[in-house]
């Protein structure tokens, strides 16, 4: 009679299979249908009901001074497009957003580890760093005009103030999760100074320091707009926030809105095309997302 025990090895062979078929399954590519239904279905539903309430609304309210018809805004959006300037308006804002935010990750990397790795640096500048967050930026924008005048210098001074401290404050955050355990292990295989930071501490608290970056985009891009909008110059060009300024002083509703989406179209589509990847590629690599 043949026996019908198993082996540990021959147990552990068939767990490792098991799991191998799973992650396999879990990883495969979703059908079109369910990708249609969880991600392309919401915001099309959510954006057609905004639309429809607009419609609503509109003969309501009846007073386009205050909430202009969704044909009103197109026709902005078409006027803007057949002169040549809608690709400028988003452009001159985007350009400044995007180098200001460059040069806010270089130097509020450096400085987040710093005041995370330096208790002395900690208890000195932590609070004041805290603190800068909370600040509105526009608080921001009077003195760059008094420092530095009405020019890019001073927009970019601006997108500085209110995304460094975002930048660090998130890598700080990052870097005090970090278990001690990792740093050990680390400092055992030779991974000290400049070596342990780039190999163990940066990406042990990549978690944090994205969060960090997300959150200081978000403050750089409404530290933009606020600049463009109280410090509107003809020789800084025409950007998202000068336009929704020159829609006030032309009480023109529907240029009003035509801004308003525009900023917000360029916010939500910075998030998806460089944070949501990603946020995504982070929480993949530590198993905490399948792929998809």
């Amino acid at each position: 009679m043949a026996s019908t025990e198993t082996s540990p090895a021959q147990d552990s062979g068939s767990v490792e299979a098991g799991l191998d078929a799973l992650e396999t399954n879990a990883t495969g590519r979703p059908p079109f249908r369910q990708t249609l239904v969880n991600k392309i279905l919401p915001p099309v539903i959510a954006l057609a009901v905004v639309l429809v309430v607009w419609y609503i609304l509109y003969p309501i309210v009846d007073d386009p001074t205050k909430l202009p018809s969704p044909g009103a805004v197109g026709s902005a959006f078409q006027d803007a497009w057949l002169k040549g300037d809608l690709l400028g308006y988003i452009w001159t804002s985007v350009s400044r957003g995007l180098l200001g935010f460059f040069f806010a990750l270089l130097i509020g990397t450096p400085l987040g580890l710093l005041v995370a790795r330096v208790r002395f640096v900690r208890a000195a500048i932590g609070p004041i760093l805290s603190g800068l967050q909370s600040l509105p930026s526009v608080a921001w924008v009077p003195p760059a005009v008094i420092w530095l005048g009405l020019n890019n210098s001073m927009m970019y001074a601006v997108i500085l103030l209110g995304a460094v401290p975002s930048i660090a404050n998130g890598l700080v955050s990052g870097v005090d999760q970090v278990p001690p355990l990792f740093l050990r292990a680390g400092r055992t295989m030779g991974a000290t100074g400049v070596k342990g930071i780039w190999h163990i501490t940066l990406p042990a608290a990549l978690p944090g320091y994205v969060a960090g970056l997300k959150q200081g985009w978000a403050f750089s891009w409404r530290s933009l707009m606020a600049a463009e909008i109280i410090a509107s110059f003809p020789d800084l060009g025409v950007g998202l926030g000068q336009l929704l300024e020159n829609a006030r002083t032309a009480s023109d509703m529907a240029m009003v809105f035509e801004a308003i989406l525009l900023i917000l179209f360029v916010g939500i589509a910075i998030d998806l095309l460089i944070f949501s990847p990603l946020e995504r590629w982070v929480l993949r690599s530590r198993g905490l997302l399948v792929k998809s």
